[in-house]
């Protein structure tokens, strides 16, 4: 079982491009576990037409003692497995906290032996890299974190802040930095930033997607782009990252 962690800022893409991901690697036969960790809990959606799903923290909320599996999990497009962590009630609890209440809820539920899948992805809001939303980095949980930006200033601190975590955790057995994932938004200097920004911490753009219609047109319909028109160049970059992944 390999673990993959993509972090990036919030708006960013990161749950278009795991959904992508996740399609393509579930075409090359492999059997794929989305985790949306993200409040917003919608990390899985282009994977069930825009259907919600129920949280784990909404369900142990409700009912924790007879709380299963079953409740929170759903088999999404191509066979994915999709779970969605959720969040607190707005204005109540952290966050942060709780995806980490909701990534241990999963292990003690047996949710890794139950599917027994080949990738776990990992979705997670990088906007703050506090101790919760760490979480998948550290160990038993992610081996490798990818983090999606633009050349948009924010993106790129943001990106900057989840790189110098990892870095924080060097030495300890956490997950390591596979790399960094651009997202084109066309601005100035776009490339040159982001690859100033792998430099600065000794790793290198491992993908680029383009920017695309045809993506935000697959987002619009609630699917992914590899289900409404794989047989496209921006297709083709999806699966050359879900290969190299």
């Amino acid at each position: 079982m390999k673990k993959i962690a993509i972090y990036g800022k919030g708006g960013i893409g990161k749950s278009t491009i795991v959904s992508n991901i996740a399609v393509a690697l579930a075409r090359q036969g492999k059997k794929v576990i989305q985790i949306g960790c993200d409040p917003k809990a919608d990390s899985t959606i282009g994977l069930r037409k825009g259907k919600a799903l129920p949280t784990v923290l909404s369900v142990m909320r409700e009912n924790m003692a007879k709380m299963t599996l079953e409740d929170v999990t759903c088999e999404g497009y191509e066979g994915i497995i999709c779970v969605e962590a959720g969040g607190p009630i707005p204005g109540q609890g952290c966050a942060g906290r709780g995806i980490i209440t909701a990534l241990e809820k999963l292990q003690k539920l047996g949710l890794y032996e139950k599917y027994n899948p080949d990738y776990v992805l990992y979705d997670v809001l990088g906007d703050v890299v506090c101790g919760g939303f760490s979480m998948p980095m550290r160990a038993g949980y992610a081996d490798k974190v990818y983090i999606v930006t633009s050349g948009e200033n924010m993106s790129i601190y943001a990106a900057a802040n989840i790189a110098t975590a990892l870095s924080s955790f060097k030495g300890r057995g956490y997950a390591t930095l596979g790399g960094i994932i651009l997202n084109h938004k066309n601005v100035k200097n776009e490339n040159s930033k982001v690859q100033e920004l792998a430099q600065d911490f000794e790793t290198s753009i491992v993908a680029e997607i383009p920017w695309s219609e045809k993506i935000q047109e697959a987002d619009e319909r609630r699917i992914t782009l590899m289900e409404y028109d794989p047989a496209t160049d921006e297709g083709g970059a999806f699966m050359k990252l879900a290969e190299m992944i």
